[in-house]
C-alpha cells in the first residue's frame, strides 16, 4: 500500500543571513538571497529534521502491517457472518423415533440448543451493514501543521540539548496519542462487526452439534462402528464432521448434509479399518511398537509407543511412552498451511533484499539468520493445538502468530556526529575553510530464527506437547507429503537402531542400568524443552530424566551447562560418563550433552535420540569435555 504523503509547501523568510526558502513538511531551508551567509557550525536543517522521521519510519512500519492484519480480519469477519446469515437454517427436524432413542438425547438437545443460538444471532444482524471506515478529514492539515512546527524547532535543537530532549519527547507523545486513537478507532470497527461475528460463531456451533448428532446416530444404527479399530473411528467422525460442514455452506441444507455424511459413515463401517487405520496398522507393525487407547472427551485418539523391544515389555513399562497419532486434516489444508507459510517468508525476505533501496540512511549493517523451517514441524505444531485435524481458515491466526515467534526483526538506527570541510567566502571576497558538523546515519538491521522446532514448549501444555511430540516421531503417518524433509530420512527411511555394546562394558553394574533405561527411548523426536517421555526431550531432559529415573544420581531438570557444573572433568572417559560440546547452537557456554557408552560412541537426543560416532569433523570440532556425574 502506497504510504500517504503530505503535499510539499514553501514559505520564504528573512533571517540575519538574508532571505531563505523552507519546506513547511521536512523544514528543509534554501538560500535563495546573494548575501553570503555567515559561518554556522550547527547541524543542517535536513539532518535535524530526519532524526525524527527515522523514528517515526520505524514504528510506521509496524503499525501500517498491524492495521493491514486487522482491515483483513474484519473483512473476512463480515464476509463469513453474511454468508453465515445467508446461508439455509442448520436446525434439524427429529423423528419421534430419534427423540426417543437413549443415545440421542443429549446430542438433541444440543443440536436444537445450538440451533437456538444461530436463530438469534441471525435475526440480531442488522439490514444495514456496516459503513466504510472514514479516516479524520483533519488529520491531513494537522499534520502539516505538525511538521512545520517541527521544522522550525528542527532549527534550534541542534545547539540546545534541553529543546532537543523536549522535542524527541513531543514526538514520543504524539505517537502514543496516535496509537491510542488508532485502537479507539479499531474497537469501534469491531464493535459495529459483532453481530456478524456472533452469527459466524454460532454457525460453527449448530453445524459441529449437528454433526455429532448424525454420527451418534450412524454408530447406533452401525453397531460395527462402535468395535471398530479406535484410529478408525476417529478419522470417520472427523469425515463426517468436515463433509457435513462442506456441504452445509455450499448451501445444500442441513437435510442433505446429514444425508451424504451419514452415507460415508455407513459405508466406511461396512469397509472396516479404512485408509489411515491400515496406514497406521502397517505403522504399528513395521515399527515393533504397540499400544492403541482412546483418549480425551474429545474423542483424541493416542497411541503410545514405549518404542521397546517387543509387545510384552511395552506393556510392563506401564505409562512410559509417546504419544502417537497421523494427520487427520484434508491434503489441501495441510499443503495450504505450509505454502501460507512459505508466502510469509517470502515476503520477508522480499523486504531484507530490497531494504537498502526502500530506506534512506547513509549506511547499512546486516546481520541475519537463514529463513527456513521444516514442514513437519509446522504441521504437528497445527494439528498438537487443534487436536488432530484443523482447516486453513481455521490456522490463519495461528501461523501469523508462529510466524512471529520464529523471526525477531530488529532495525536499529544510530547516528554520528561527523565533520566536513567546506569552503566559505568572506564580505571581503576572502575565501577560508571551515570544518561543519553533519549527522550520519547508521541502520543495523538484525534477524534471528528461532528456529520454529523450539517454539511449542512456549505456547503448548504437556497434553499438547505430548501430541506434538508424536506427530513428529511419525511424521503424522505422510511422509508422502515431503519428501525432501530431512526428517524422512532420519525417522522413516534410516531410523535409529541399537548399538552392540560390548559385553565387557556391561559387567559394570551401574553403566548397564543407566544404558538400559536410555535406550527404551531410542527413536524419540527432538523436542526443545522436553524432559519427559510423554513430551519426549532435548539433550539435557533426556540426560537429566535418565540420570534420575535410574536412581543413580539425582540431578532433577539441568540444562546442558547445569549438568557440566556437577559433573568432574576425566581426560580418560568411562562407559557412563558425560560428553559436553559448545557451539552446537546460538548460546554461551555448554551447548549439548550425550552419554558415553564407549568406543568413541555416545547415546543423546540429536533428532532423534540415537547412537553417534564421535569421530566426525562436527563433534570433533565442538567437543569440549568429558564428565563424570556425581554417581550415588
Amino acid at each position: 500500500m502506497q504510504e500517504w504523503k503530505a503535499s510539499e509547501k514553501e514559505a520564504q523568510k528573512m533571517t540575519r543571513d538574508g532571505a531563505i526558502s523552507v519546506n513547511l513538511v521536512t523544514g528543509e531551508a534554501t538560500h535563495i538571497s546573494d548575501r553570503p551567509p555567515e559561518q554556522d557550525y550547527a547541524p543542517d536543517h535536513e539532518a535535524a529534521g530526519t532524526t525524527g522521521r527515522v523514528m517515526d519510519e520505524a514504528a510506521g512500519h509496524v503499525e501500517r502491517r498491524q492495521a493491514k492484519k486487522a482491515r483483513r480480519k474484519r473483512r473476512d469477519t463480515f464476509r463469513e457472518g453474511e454468508a453465515a446469515r445467508d446461508r439455509p437454517s442448520s436446525r434439524l427436524q427429529f423423528t419421534e423415533e430419534e427423540r426417543a432413542a437413549p443415545e440421542l438425547k443429549k446430542a438433541i438437545r444440543k443440536s436444537d440448543k445450538a440451533a437456538d443460538k444461530l436463530d438469534a444471532a441471525k435475526a440480531a444482524v442488522p439490514v444495514k451493514p456496516p459503513g466504510k471506515e472514514h479516516g479524520n478529514p483533519l488529520s491531513r492539515p494537522v499534520q502539516e501543521l505538525r511538521s512545520t512546527i517541527h521544522g522550525e524547532v528542527s532549527k534550534v535543537e541542534g545547539e540546545n540539548s534541553g529543546v532537543q530532549a523536549g522535542h524527541l519527547g513531543e514526538r514520543q507523545i504524539e505517537r502514543a496519542v496516535g496509537y491510542g486513537g488508532r485502537r479507539i478507532h479499531q474497537a469501534r470497527a469491531d464493535r459495529k462487526l459483532k453481530p456478524w461475528r456472533d452469527v459466524k460463531r454460532a454457525e460453527q456451533a449448530a453445524v459441529k452439534s449437528n454433526a455429532d448428532f448424525y454420527w451418534r446416530k450412524s454408530v447406533m444404527e452401525n453397531p460395527q462402528l462402535a468395535s471398530s479399530n479406535p484410529i478408525s473411528r476417529l478419522w470417520q467422525k472427523k469425515r463426517l464432521q468436515k463433509q457435513y460442514a462442506a456441504a452445509h455452506r455450499a448451501g445444500t441444507g442441513a437435510a442433505q448434509a446429514a444425508g451424504k455424511a451419514s452415507q460415508t459413515a455407513a459405508s466406511a463401517a461396512k469397509k472396516g479399518g479404512g485408509t489411515i487405520a491400515q496406514k497406521l496398522g502397517g505403522f504399528v507393525t513395521k515399527n515393533k511398537h504397540t499400544l492403541l487407547i482412546v483418549g480425551g472427551i474429545g474423542l483424541i485418539l493416542m497411541l503410545i509407543m514405549g518404542l521397546m523391544q517387543s509387545c510384552t515389555s511395552m506393556f510392563g513399562g506401564g505409562t512410559s511412552g509417546l504419544v502417537a497419532s497421523s494427520y487427520l486434516s484434508e491434503d489441501a489444508d495441510l499443503t495450504g498451511a505450509e505454502a501460507a507459510y512459505c508466502e510469509m517468508e517470502a515476503e520477508l525476505q522480499e523486504y531484507l533484499d530490497t531494504y537498502e533501496a526502500t530506506h534512506d540512511y547513509d549506511e547499512y549493517h546486516f546481520d541475519l539468520d537463514e529463513i527456513e523451517h521444516d514442514p513437519y514441524v509446522l504441521l504437528s505444531i497445527l494439528s498438537a493445538l487443534h487436536e488432530g485435524v484443523f482447516t486453513l481458515d481455521e490456522v490463519q491466526g495461528d501461523l501469523e502468530m508462529l510466524f512471529d515467534k520464529q523471526y525477531i526483526l530488529t532495525e536499529t538506527v544510530t547516528t554520528e556526529t561527523r565533520y566536513r570541510t567546506e569552503s566559505r567566502t568572506d564580505s571581503e571576497g576572502n575565501e577560508y575553510e571551515v570544518e561543519v558538523p553533519y549527522t550520519w546515519y547508521i541502520c543495523t538491521v538484525t534477524l534471528e530464527n528461532f528456529d520454529l522446532s523450539h517454539v511449542p514448549v512456549y505456547i503448548m501444555g504437556e497434553d499438547q506437547l505430548s501430541m506434538y511430540a508424536v506427530y513428529m516421531s511419525t511424521l503424522g503417518n505422510r511422509p508422502d507429503l515431503f519428501p525432501s524433509s530431512g526428517y524422512v530420512g532420519k525417522y522413516i527411511e534410516n531410523p535409529p537402531t541399537a548399538w552392540d555394546i560390548p559385553a565387557e562394558y556391561l559387567t559394570d553394574e551401574r553403566f548397564a542400568t543407566l544404558i538400559t533405561e536410555a535406550e527404551k527411548y531410542l527413536g524419540y523426536p527432538y523436542v526443545w524443552g522436553g524432559s519427559s517421555p510423554e513430551t519426549s526431550f532435548d539433550c539435557s531432559g533426556f540426560v537429566s530424566y535418565v540420570l534420575t529415573n535410574t536412581g543413580l544420581c539425582n540431578t532433577g531438570r539441568l540444562g546442558a551447562q547445569g549438568l557440566y557444573n556437577i559433573s568432574t572433568p576425566v581426560s580418560d572417559p568411562q562407559p557412563g560418563d558425560l560428553v559436553f560440546f559448545v557451539g552446537t547452537y546460538d548460546t554461551s557456554g555448554i551447548s549439548h550433552v550425550g552419554i558415553y557408552v564407549g568406543d568413541n560412541m555416545m547415546l543423546h537426543c540429536g533428532d532423534p535420540i540415537s547412537y553417534t560416532n564421535l569421530n566426525t569433523s562436527y563433534w570433533q570440532s565442538h567437543f569440549y569435555a568429558y564428565g563424570r556425574p556425581p554417581y550415588n
